[in-house]
């Protein structure tokens, strides 16, 4: 049975675009408010343009009862406008949208909460507003404040609430009040890890209960683990629709940022010296079980190769590893050597299981007689690394920059002893 129908949604947005020589000062609003006075009150058609932004376009699904479907995509892919659009926050330009039953829906910190109204007011009242008696709210009140962990702030206005009280309770309200369908944004990041290992185990009870959920989050482990089923959207189009699997393994593989390989066959256009010049630099992943994109377990090789335009020279390659926040991973080099005229390579393998998700930047640089930089190249290659985990529960991110495989045990060594 198909709770959600979607047919040929679009949602168009007017753009207004000022242009330079409109300033923002009240000499500015002076002027130009004279000039179209003295005008007759035409405005300059040189200051203002409009543009039309289609945030989603002719899009169509179908969502059967009890489905978990996981929406992936970049920023501005449209999801949270067609989250907006299911939740009757916003109407579709074009097109329709059929929904049976009641939808609750947490898109941001404080949706549907009044500022004004205590946490206790604020349950009745989003109660209400899903249908349900005051019998029915009262049933799942004691489970709500309990979840979400206010207990103590219960009577106090929710504008003093942080903003992790708010989204503990406002999911805890969407989740405990029985709706139909529960559609959830990336909001559950504003939380602790508890606390988003308790919501994520709260979503699984209300898929099994035979509700349909809809999650948007760019933790893909944590859609992967939830969802039966996933959307992939791009540029406020559909552009498939399938296993949660096979849709997260294309998304990556069509939208990570990556630059892995640089070749020069001109030289004259590459990057370097009259002494060493740059020809090719890779960086090579041995992908494992069929995948198209970098992982945590994934091995890589950077290999690199440069022209040596002198004799009975002494060379030697160093490599930093940046996080894409600036920080450096690491330093390494290769021991330096005498080279003769001609190609030269070298290669750095990184093991898997040794970097953190994230997104990571390598530079590098020829070095003369152990001190002298002949030559140096900044962001040589850009790479990101996706999370990856079985048998883990949490989903939060992953502290730190590494995130190795140690030789790390646990086990029984004696019963405990007999009173």
């Amino acid at each position: 049975m198909s709770v959600i129908v979607a047919e040929n949604i679009s949602k168009r947005y007017i753009i207004d675009h000022k242009n330079q020589r409109s300033g923002g000062t009240i000499r500015d609003w002076f002027s130009d408010t004279s000039k179209r006075l003295f005008s007759g009150g035409k405005k300059d058609r040189l200051l203002e343009s409009k543009e039309e932004f289609w945030a989603l376009k002719d899009v169509n699904f179908e969502i059967e009862q009890g489905d978990r479907v996981g929406i992936v995509g970049h920023n501005g892919a449209g999801k949270s406008t067609l989250l907006k659009v299911l939740s009757r926050i916003t109407e579709p330009t074009t097109g329709r949208v059929n929904i049976s039953g009641r939808v609750a829906s947490l898109l941001e910190v404080g949706t549907g909460f009044h500022p004004e109204l205590t946490g206790r007011e604020n349950i009745y009242l989003n109660g209400a507003v899903l249908g349900m008696t005051q019998h029915e709210i009262k049933k799942s009140f004691d489970a709500i404040v309990d979840f979400a962990g206010v207990e103590r702030f219960l009577d106090t206005p929710v504008k003093r609430y942080s903003s992790g009280m708010y989204v503990r309770l406002g999911f805890a309200i969407a989740a405990h009040l029985e709706p139909e369908i529960l559609i959830v944004d990336e909001v559950l990041a504003v939380g602790d890890a508890e606390f988003q290992k308790k919501s994520l185990g709260k979503m699984r009870d209300v898929s099994e209960s035979g509700r349909t959920i809809l999650f948007v989050s760019h933790n893909l482990t944590a859609v992967q683990s939830l969802c039966n089923k996933a959307f992939y959207f791009e540029k406020g189009q559909l552009l498939e629709q399938g296993d949660t699997t096979h849709i997260v393994s294309t998304y990556l593989s069509r939208v990570s940022r990556k630059s892995l390989e640089h070749v020069w066959d001109d030289l004259s256009r590459a990057p370097g010296t009259n002494e060493v010049r740059l020809k090719s630099l890779r960086l090579l992943p041995d992908y494992q079980d069929n995948l198209s994109h970098i992982d945590v377990r994934t091995p890589m090789r950077l290999a690199c190769e440069f022209w040596n335009y002198e004799d009975n020279t002494t060379l030697n390659l160093s490599m930093h590893l940046y996080a894409y926040t600036g920080e450096c991973i690491f330093n390494v080099g290769t021991k330096a050597k005498s080279f003769s005229k001609g190609l030269v390579e070298a290669v750095c393998e990184i093991p898997g299981n040794f970097l953190n998700d994230g997104s990571y930047v390598i530079s590098l640089m020829v070095v003369k007689n152990t001190s002298e930089v002949l030559f140096s190249l900044e962001e040589a290659i850009t790479f990101d690394i996706q999370d990856y985990r079985e048998g883990v529960s949490w989903y939060g991110k992953w502290p730190g920059y590494i995130r190795p495989q140690l030789n790390f045990s646990i086990s029984q060594t004696e019963p405990v002893p007999n009173d």
